[in-house]
């Protein structure tokens, strides 16, 4: 069975981004030559219990909202990395057939075992920590949206993670917090849902691995 090395001792004391997206990665990230990628979808046991809201309709609309986010997560991630050139991403449907072959596979041979039969150098996993939907609409909210997630990079030759990136925002509106000037101008004046949020902080994740591993190659 693989064995994963603990992510603190793979990866190289390295992060950057705003205050919500903190990444890192090991120092031979680049020399390891990723190119075709896997996006397994995210265990759903590893979602965060449901968030405490008033009795009623909106309850149930938002345990729902959270029992789909994992699935939302897995096809955010797809959506951006295939966004991007310079990789290749295995397709969906390639992904499904591959999943559904393997019935239930402890985490660790899971993982190691997609990405051989998929040809990938690495696969991409997604957990999300917190999915709380805003309460109100996009001009005004009175509970803003709340996301926190988890991704990471595993090598399917070695079995360690070599890249992970955690997003964690509850939104904030321009009077609570001046530094959101940069978010607004690219969002807008108005107030997410936790899937808007969430895709947001994955293209953030997603173009930072980018710039690692995605560059087109020198001649």
């Amino acid at each position: 069975m693989l064995k994963f090395v603990p992510l603190i001792l793979l990866l190289f004391s390295c992060s950057f981004g705003p205050g919500n997206l903190q990444s890192k990665h090991s120092t031979d990230l680049e020399a390891r030559k990723i190119r075709r990628i896997a996006v397994l979808a995210p265990n759903p046991t590893s979602s965060a219990p449901p968030a405490k809201v008033p009795l009623g309709v909106q309850q149930v609309e938002q345990r729902a909202s959270e029992r789909e986010a994992p699935e939302r997560l897995a096809k955010s991630i797809y959506s951006a990395t295939v966004a991007l050139s310079n990789w290749q991403i295995i397709s969906e449907s390639e992904m499904r057939e591959v999943e559904q072959s393997l019935g239930k596979t402890p985490e660790s041979a899971r993982l190691k075992r997609i990405g051989e039969m998929v040809y990938a150098d690495a696969v991409i996993t997604g957990r999300i920590l917190r999915f709380r939907d805003r309460v109100g609409d996009e001009w005004g909210a009175k509970s803003p949206a709340s996301v926190a997630f988890v991704l990471e990079l595993v090598d399917v030759r070695r079995g360690d993670v070599v890249w992970s990136a955690r997003f964690d925002e509850t939104q904030k509106s321009l009077s609570e917090n001046i530094f959101a000037l940069g978010e607004i101008s690219q969002r807008g004046i108005r107030w997410l849902t936790a899937e808007q949020l969430m895709e947001d902080g994955v293209k953030k994740s997603i173009g930072q691995l980018h710039q690692l591993i995605g560059r087109a190659p020198t001649s």
